[in-house]
């Protein structure tokens, strides 16, 4: 059963937090800090709909928090270990470029504002888990391993990138391997299962008006800020990409093509 009240209030929290963390952006100078935000606004809304609820949490809920805790924690320490260092990514960079002056003000509603209302729209499943009450099935089985699939690609991906890119010799070069002989973005094939996972979880416990979460995380990782703006900028940077591309499915794991 969809609930107005307590959606809007996840709707309000997550606003507070892009605000703080705008505010925190203003003396760096980068609001790539967005980034780290990204997943845990997912935890938040989760933890926010479960709160709100008057009933008491039932095991569907405590499976989705669980799941969606430890993804959001996970994903949002990497990026955050990722980027230490770093000055804006060049992402933001353009957005800063093409939205000067007072991109400062602005920023607040096109990247952080944006990124809660995105993530508010995403978490629905969490929402749907949070009110129900039956009892847990092979559905919510069924999106525990989705989820598992997910995070297996996503977090070995990350570790297998990072890996690569610490030694001296792979400097300039394209991962290929592991995980990335698969597919050119496990990361974002896994965080596909992961959301299609627990849609599989809300479902089973009557949510199947949620699947707009995932559908908006599959168009936003397929079309809009995941694929095909990462590889617009990586093949600008390394020519060799193109050869990869070649090769290797963009999203959805399949065998390497051979080169005639």
């Amino acid at each position: 059963m969809f609930s107005i009240s307590i959606y809007a209030y996840g709707l309000l929290f997550l606003g507070l937090a892009a605000a703080v963390t705008w505010v925190l952006s203003l003396p760096l100078h980068n609001v790539s800090i967005v980034d780290s935000l990204w997943s845990l606004l997912f935890i938040l809304a989760g933890w926010t709909y479960a709160m709100s609820s008057a009933s008491p949490l039932s095991g569907r809920a405590l499976l989705a928090l669980t799941l969606v805790t430890v993804w959001g924690l996970r994903l949002s320490v990497y990026i955050t270990w990722r980027n230490r260092g770093h000055s804006e990514d060049p992402r933001y960079r353009a957005i800063r470029a093409r939205n000067e002056p007072y991109f400062s003000f602005k920023s607040l509603y096109l990247v952080f504002g944006l990124q809660a209302v995105l993530a508010w729209i995403i978490s629905l499943p969490l929402l749907g888990a949070s009110l129900s009450a039956r009892p847990l099935g092979l559905f919510d089985a069924a999106g525990a391993l989705a989820w598992l699939l997910g995070f297996t690609f996503e977090a070995g991906g990350d570790w297998q990138l990072a890996r690569f890119k610490a030694r001296p010799e792979n400097r300039g070069r394209v991962m290929d391997r592991g995980f990335w002989r698969f597919t050119r973005h496990p990361n974002y094939f896994g965080d596909f299962c992961v959301w299609w996972g627990l849609y599989l979880i809300a479902a089973s416990g009557g949510a199947w008006w949620s699947f707009v979460g995932p559908l908006l995380m599959s168009v936003l990782l397929m079309r809009v800020s995941g694929v095909t703006l990462l590889e617009k900028t990586i093949s600008e940077r390394r020519p060799e990409y193109l050869d990869y591309v070649k090769r290797t499915n963009a999203f959805f794991p399949g065998r390497r093509k051979r080169l005639s």
